[in-house]
């Protein structure tokens, strides 16, 4: 069953046209990723969808409502977690504050909800710096501690943009391991990446994208064997 339908969106900065008429769909439970290179319009697609950015012309549907002219808040509201590239922790609010400022019980929640009693059993670094300042933790541990506040939403759809970005690879695989875990718990997920081993671990379909249009539809294996798409969209 399609949860998430983004139906031909053109997006711009101002009179720059970034998006070409993207369509990609997210099922229930599914885990899509978004490739290409820096530019490309990975990000520019999940800010459109968190409502960051009105398509002109283009629609998006959630779980059967569209949601198009919808701004972010609403948008969250109705069940979608975003976790933006720079994170967006507050820094001057604890670990535990960061997590319970603005939580919520929500009806989007695929299993049982997400108390921080749950995310601290998920994320037991967290529990350990409950009292430490944004500010205070690493670069993988602001990740996680985003990762994490978005789950306190209860959303039903967790997007994320380039989770991985300037990591070390044990703080990639033990997000990798995390995002493995929560699509088993039937969490829909749609992730946008750079670093291809990580999108092909998560991802269920992968949508290569270049110069605002996708070029490429396709399962891991399909992309893992496509040696023009690698190297003419992904490689550096």
């Amino acid at each position: 069953m399609t949860m998430l339908k983004i139906d031909d969106i053109n997006s711009y900065y101002g009179d720059s046209h970034v998006l070409h008429g993207v369509s990609l769909t997210v099922g229930e439970g599914e885990a899509v990723c978004l490739l290409g290179r820096n530019g490309a319009g990975k990000t520019t697609t999940i800010l459109t969808v968190m409502g960051y950015l009105k398509p002109r012309p283009g629609r998006i549907v959630f779980r059967g409502r569209d949601i198009t002219a919808l701004p972010p808040y609403a948008v969250s509201r109705l069940g979608i977690g975003f976790v933006p590239q720079e994170r967006g922790i507050f820094p001057s609010l604890t670990v535990r504050e960061n997590l319970t400022v603005f939580a919520r019980a929500g009806k989007g929640a695929v299993n049982s909800p997400w108390t921080l009693a749950r995310i601290y059993a998920m994320f037991p670094h967290l529990e350990a710096r409950a009292g430490n300042l944004g500010f205070q933790l690493s670069g993988g541990e602001q990740q996680m501690l985003s990762i994490a506040r978005a789950l306190m939403l209860n959303p039903s759809l967790l997007v994320l943009d380039e989770p991985s970005e300037g990591l070390a690879p044990l703080i990639v695989h033990d997000i990798v391991r995390t995002l493995i875990a929560l699509k088993r718990e039937g969490l829909a997920i749609l992730l946008v990446e750079q670093h291809l081993p990580t999108a092909l671990a998560v991802g269920d379909r992968h949508h290569v994208v270049n110069k605002g249009e996708i070029r490429f539809t396709g399962t891991s294996a399909e992309l893992e064997s496509n040696e023009f798409v690698l190297r003419n969209y992904l490689s550096v």
